[in-house]
């Protein structure tokens, strides 16, 4: 039974915080609300700091969750540029960095994730960057401003997702840009190489130059400015700014030094939790980035590091905080936007999983649907700029269906009859 006379805290001021708070709120809970978050900003969304808001498109307003008066008039409390510095779970305290200490009843963990540093030396030279913070994307769209002015050039570790979305920002600034990648194609690691071919030509028609294979080993400069970037296989690429783009790290310190169990990082890292997002202690919760829950749907655990987890995972373990029955077992999604391209992934299949990759409409146009399939059941599916098929595609992984790999290709047939 849930009372006014409880204190539910949420340690971490981003989408899945925010988002935990409104469905509190939404579920008739009268007691303390309060959130707490290390940065000055109001809660924000993160998609636009390597789409929109990087490219000048939408304004600062638009990526923040809620209107900054909506948190007084829903009776939340906001502790903002307050880092949490300790999780009593005996005492039921959180310690924040001012040395105010919070009891609470329930505790959710929203902590995200950090970009994964190089330890390489020139990181400290101005121009190098990480992107993760809306400060960082301000910062790095000024970067990326005066160098499409001076026909300057940025260098790019990592072909991930936030690197090819942050090179299609710099080439349509007009920057020169290099991207750095140790394996053999782009997002190889999500899409296998049969996918991430067609993103390297994409971005190579738009004068990107890729260099596989080789990872930096050294940023130089001169007067604290940055001039280069080498790579272990004895490369140099001119450079005037570096965004260093290679994955990021659950922020677990917190979980960690409370005792709660983790996952670990050869498995993804982060919290470990059920299905109902509860951590190793019933009254410790987790969401988003930082959580590694136990998947019904895919028997297995995951951690899913994207707006959609969020945006979902705060207002689910929101409910399980008030006791509710919860089953997360949404299917991970998420979107990418590159120049004229814009993308739609739905499923789990890293490479190794999946024995066979179908494809739906013209490649060559970029606008078809990949179904990454395994003994014929479908596991994945990434729509390219083709709209409105996201269900369709989610219903099909659902119903773990074998289907005629002839038939998925044929355009002509309809997704919804397949997912019988």
């Amino acid at each position: 039974m849930v009372d006014a006379d409880q204190t539910f805290v949420i340690v971490g001021a981003g989408l899945a915080g925010a988002k935990a708070a409104e469905t509190l709120r939404a579920e008739g809970f009268n007691g303390r609300v309060i959130l707490i978050g290390d940065e000055r900003d109001h809660p924000y969304e993160r998609p636009p700091l390597s789409k929109g808001y990087l490219l000048g498109k939408e304004e600062r307003d638009s990526v923040f969750v809620h209107e900054p008066s909506w948190y007084a008039q829903h009776d939340v409390e906001l502790h903002l540029g307050q880092p949490v510095t300790a999780v009593d779970r005996e005492a039921c305290t959180v310690r924040l960095g001012d040395g105010t200490v919070i009891r609470y009843d329930k505790l959710l963990l929203a902590t995200g994730a950090e970009p994964r540093r190089l330890d390489i030396p020139g990181t400290g030279l101005a121009g190098v960057h990480h992107l993760r913070r809306l400060a960082h994307s301000e910062r790095l769209r000024d970067e990326l401003k005066a160098l499409g002015r001076d026909n300057g050039h940025l260098v790019i570790a990592g072909a991930g997702w936030i690197g090819l979305e942050v090179a299609a920002a710099a080439r349509t600034y007009g920057a020169e840009v290099t991207v750095v990648e140790y394996a053999p194609s782009p997002l190889h690691q999500v899409l296998g190489p049969e996918l991430g071919q067609l993103f390297a030509d994409l971005h190579t028609q738009h004068g990107v130059r890729f260099h596989f294979g080789a990872r930096l080993t050294e940023i130089t400069g001169q007067d604290g400015i940055v001039l280069a970037a080498r790579t272990d296989d004895g490369e140099e690429h001119p450079a005037h700014a570096v965004l260093v783009a290679i994955g990021a790290a659950p922020r677990t310190a917190l979980a960690e030094n409370a005792g709660l169990a983790l996952v670990d990082r050869a498995d993804g890292g982060g919290i470990a939790v059920d299905e109902s997002l509860r951590t190793s202690d019933p009254d410790v919760f987790a969401a988003g980035d930082v959580a590694a829950a136990h998947h019904p749907f895919l028997h297995r655990r995951v951690r899913v590091e994207h707006w959609a987890n969020a945006l979902n995972g705060g207002p689910a373990a929101a409910r399980a905080m008030l006791g509710h029955h919860v089953s997360y077992d949404r299917v991970p999604y998420f979107f990418s936007d590159q120049y004229d391209l814009g993308m739609e992934y739905s499923g789990w299949a890293p490479p190794g999983s999946y024995d066979q990759v179908v494809l739906r409409g013209d490649a060559g146009k970029r606008e078809f649907i990949a179904f990454w399939l395994k003994e014929g059941r479908v596991l994945a599916g990434m729509n390219v700029n083709v709209w409105d098929v996201t269900d369709a595609v989610q219903r099909l992984i659902r119903s773990r269906a074998q289907v005629d790999p002839d038939a998925l290709a044929d355009a002509s047939v309809p997704l919804e009859s397949l997912a019988r």
